[in-house]
């Protein structure tokens, strides 16, 4: 691939998601910034043309996500890479909580990453092959009270990614999933405010990692689960 890919990134707007594109900005790519809130300032004093930013798209919408990703690939010529980092986190104990959060983790993380894999992959099969990153959770991997939704969806990307890595793995295509520990985030730091969170994993730090997996240094990784925990 060339420097100059093009990298769409889902979520773009939240603190991992524009780690990511300033990441692969910083490498020479060209990024398309997409999320379902608008662009806000920064983004567009950051990621300047011919970078694209693509706000008020509904992410777990087929349709919306398919024609934003037509949009992005007339606006820029073709796109190469896919980094879902689209989601969120909502803790609650399971007798006392709304099957409702349920419904509402499994669309934030689960089906964004299903309905941008579904949207993307025409899009790269036309370049001749291309890259997927899904953003999973460390946490997936044993669930602690209060965390049965989020895990549970998590779970899911990390199956998705394995499933449509075996689907494409002769299609010149790669899929593969990052599985962060604690984030330092403000929203992280606010939660939990006594943690030391030099331990946390900066998001710069995993931005590199899904930079890695979506170069050609990554070419023969396909359908794996990468832990990155820092020193959590």
């Amino acid at each position: 691939m060339s420097t100059q890919r093009v990298v769409v990134i889902t979520g773009a707007f939240g603190v991992l998601g524009a780690a990511v594109a300033r990441r692969f900005a910083a490498g020479g790519a060209r990024v398309v910034l997409v999320d379902r809130v608008p662009a806000p300032p920064w983004a567009h004093a950051q990621f300047p043309a011919p970078h694209v930013l693509l706000g008020g798209v509904d992410l777990a919408d087929a349709a919306a996500a398919a024609g934003a990703l037509q949009r992005a690939s007339e606006l820029t010529g073709g796109l190469d890479v896919l980094v879902n980092v689209a989601g969120g986190f909502q803790w609650q104990l399971l007798a006392a909580g709304e099957l409702a959060i349920w419904d509402e983790m499994f669309a934030m993380n689960l089906k964004t990453a299903v309905v941008g894999c579904r949207a993307i992959v025409p899009h790269l099969l036309a370049r001749g092959g291309g890259r997927i990153v899904n953003i999973g959770a460390g946490a997936a991997a044993r669930a602690h009270a209060g965390m049965g939704a989020y895990t549970a969806s998590k779970s899911g990307v990390e199956r998705l990614s394995e499933a449509l890595a075996e689907e494409l793995k002769d299609r010149n295509i790669t899929v593969n999933t990052v599985l962060p520990g604690t984030l330092d985030t403000p929203r992280n730091r606010a939660d939990m405010p006594d943690a030391d969170f030099s331990r946390w994993v900066q998001p710069e730090a995993l931005a590199d990692v899904v930079v890695f997996l979506a170069g050609e240094g990554a070419r023969a990784v396909t359908g794996a689960a990468i832990r990155v925990f820092g020193r959590g």
